[in-house]
């Protein structure tokens, strides 16, 4: 997989890299963890190029998708007992898991930071202002070595040129892929497409 580890420095979580991989572990499928490993990877690289926070990439890679594989019951629970934005539960599981993920990064990993918990929220539908930490998150989480899906390869092209304009593609062709499925677009998702994409 990689042979980079970033050694974690007690300011971001009183967790070790390990301790949290460990973690992390028991809250998904195996399929699902190598997914992650490929996302830090995939982050690290794009942090390094575009001059982000590697630890704090790391640390919001390998949380991002902690809540992914939770009961929808207790995702329910969590945005009712948190006070998120209650419209939430008019969406499913791929919106949930984001804001539900942030809350679970504080809870159970000891995350103050902001950007990191941003960077776990928004890494499905974006936000209409991401910092350069949250912009990693979203890009690598969407262009990893393991995803195949029609465009992830201009996805990838565009990522090594732009992070902004990797983010913009993604946005876009995240709300087309929605509207072709005539599914539901959380009001975000909306947001993210005019702050990022709309002239």
């Amino acid at each position: 997989m990689t042979n980079r580890t970033i050694e974690y420095t007690d300011k971001y979580t009183p967790l070790t890299r390990v301790e949290i991989i460990e973690a992390v572990q028991q809250t998904m499928s195996e399929q699902r963890m190598q997914h992650v490993l490929r996302v830090e990877e995939t982050a690290l690289q794009l942090a390094e190029k575009y001059g982000a926070d590697l630890e704090k990439a790391s640390i919001a890679a390998l949380i991002h998708d902690v809540a992914k594989q939770q009961e929808d019951s207790e995702m329910r629970d969590i945005i009712i007992s948190e006070n998120l934005d209650l419209d939430l539960l008019q969406y499913g599981n791929a919106i949930w898991h984001g804001p539900v993920g942030a809350v679970l990064a504080r809870r159970q990993f000891g995350i103050e930071d902001e950007e990191i918990l941003r960077a776990i929220e928004n890494h499905t539908i974006g936000a209409p202002e991401m910092s350069l930490v949250e912009q990693v998150i979203f890009v690598a989480d969407y262009i990893e070595p393991g995803r195949d899906f029609p465009g992830v390869e201009k996805a990838r092209e565009i990522a090594a040129e732009s992070l902004s304009e990797a983010v913009k593609y993604e946005i876009r062709e995240t709300l087309k892929h929605l509207i072709e499925k005539q599914q539901r677009v959380y009001p975000r998702a909306i947001e993210s497409y005019n702050a990022w994409v709309a002239e």
